[in-house]
């Protein structure tokens, strides 16, 4: 019997999503698809299906914090995936905790708004997640529209969210796929080199939680050592095999296939 697990361990605080589609469900599938281990800290309760979001909870700081210190006095985290918040004092309980922890990679994915384009925070919730957690980020991955939101420009491109965003954190991955383009350009940008475009290929239909995937498997990749750019590649091959495999289980978006057929068996 293994007794101490080899696989790195990763901290993710987040909300749940009972549809299973995005959220924390998405965050331990996709880390276990990477061969790590999810510890999820719940941030908040949703009512959500794969349709949209109709209402959601944030927990009380004191159970957020509780989680997420007996996880970090009981394992040796790897790293750190931060997806819904849903409110300023949350952000500012998770900037606290997570102050004392500098050395651990912090991925920061500013969830605003579900896939079905409910809110899950106000614009004020990106205000101060900018102003406390993407300087704490060794990356933050925004959608196009998230990053508009979190850079004030309503209708900026991406080239110039990432030139305010650039002011807070040290580097930036802005997923496309909310226009009408053939190939999705996904851009990665840095303090520190020249940007980096990935393209893909346009699959029909839209996604519930591929934001969750992408952030959770790049969380993945760095706990398992995989240094930035190459990290970001991995995470987004994976994630567009996700959606590539992705399944209807509601009335809405299609589901990410996160885990193989057999994974159990």
């Amino acid at each position: 019997m293994t007794i101490y697990s080899s696989r790195p361990v990763v901290l993710c605080l987040s909300g749940h999503d009972p549809s299973g589609g995005a959220g924390l469900q998405a965050d331990i599938e996709a880390l276990l698809a990477q061969g790590c281990h999810a510890a999820p800290a719940v941030t908040a309760l949703t009512v959500q299906d794969t349709v949209n979001v109709s209402d959601f909870r944030v927990l009380d700081r004191e159970w957020v914090l509780a989680q997420a210190n007996a996880v970090l006095a009981d394992s040796q985290v790897a790293a750190v995936k931060l997806g819904m918040l849903g409110s300023i004092e949350m952000v500012d309980t998770v900037a606290e905790l997570l102050s004392a922890y500098p050395h651990l990679p912090l991925v920061c994915d500013p969830v605003l708004r579900a896939g079905g384009g409910g809110q899950l925070g106000k614009d004020e919730v990106g205000y101060a997640l900018r102003e406390r957690l993407l300087p704490l980020s060794v990356i933050a991955t925004p959608n196009l529209p998230e990053a508009r939101i979190l850079a004030e420009l309503p209708n900026g491109t991406a080239d110039e969210c990432a030139e305010v965003l650039l002011r807070f954190c040290r580097n930036l991955l802005i997923t496309g796929g909310h226009g009408d383009e053939a190939q999705i350009h996904n851009r990665f940008y840095s303090r520190f080199e020249a940007p980096q475009t990935w393209l893909c290929e346009r699959l029909p239909g839209s996604y519930h939680g591929s934001g969750c995937t992408l952030a959770s498997a790049l969380a993945g990749r760095l706990a398992l050592g995989e240094q930035l750019p190459s990290a970001v590649h991995s995470a987004l091959d994976y994630t567009w095999r996700t959606l590539r495999d992705a399944e209807r289980l509601g009335h809405g978006q299609f589901v990410p296939r996160r885990l193989p057929l057999d994974f159990c068996s």
